[in-house]
């Protein structure tokens, strides 16, 4: 009896060995499994994060360019600005050393005496006060005796060189003060500018 007490107590061991050896496998088996679908949610998780990060990366570097552009396009803009009021300037100043007392006088008897002797109507030139008074004491009257003609000379605190003049008594003039001049010239200049500054 003893041998069978013995052989079923290696029985139980034996059937108790294997169900938990059993028992291991399946909690190992489940927890191998659990494992790859922790991984692949965390692969899954992992490549999202990545997308998102590049997608940002992305967005960020086009951002980055459009406002490099922008900045770019600013400065240019603010380049061509100076430039142009550089040039302003320095025609403006070129055109009132050129407008001086003696070169108005030409100018002017020239362009009165070419107007027509014909005309009757008063000239009325305008310009600022210290080149009037200058005209006015001399010029004038030479130039009225030679024209047969009624001048007038007027002076204007807005100018700062030029004239302008009028044929019909002041109804309508010619614009050739320092401003109009100076517009004239940077038109007819900034296209050759423009090309200077693109390199052609």
């Amino acid at each position: 009896m003893s041998e069978q007490i013995k052989e079923l107590i290696e029985k139980i061991q034996q059937e108790g060995v294997k169900a938990a050896e059993d028992k291991a496998r399946a909690i190992i088996d489940e927890a191998g499994l659990q494992a790859q679908a922790i991984i692949k949610e965390a692969q899954k998780e992992a490549q999202s994060i990545i997308l998102g990060a590049q997608d940002r990366a992305a967005k960020m570097e086009e951002s980055g360019r459009a406002s490099l552009k922008q900045a770019g396009r600013d400065m240019l803009l603010s380049l061509r600005a100076e430039i142009n009021e550089m040039l302003g300037r320095m025609v403006r100043e070129r055109v009132r050393e050129a407008l001086g007392v003696e070169e108005l006088s030409q100018i002017l008897g020239r362009i009165i005496k070419e107007a027509g002797v014909h005309e009757k109507a008063e000239v009325v030139v305008t310009m600022k006060k210290e080149d009037a008074e200058k005209l006015e004491k001399g010029f004038l009257a030479e130039l009225k005796s030679q024209v047969h003609r009624g001048i007038k000379i007027a002076s204007s605190d807005a100018m700062h060189g030029g004239f302008t003049i009028s044929y019909d008594s002041g109804r309508s003039l010619f614009d050739f003060t320092d401003k109009a001049l100076e517009e004239y010239i940077v038109a007819l200049l900034s296209p050759k500018l423009a090309e200077v500054l693109r390199g052609k």
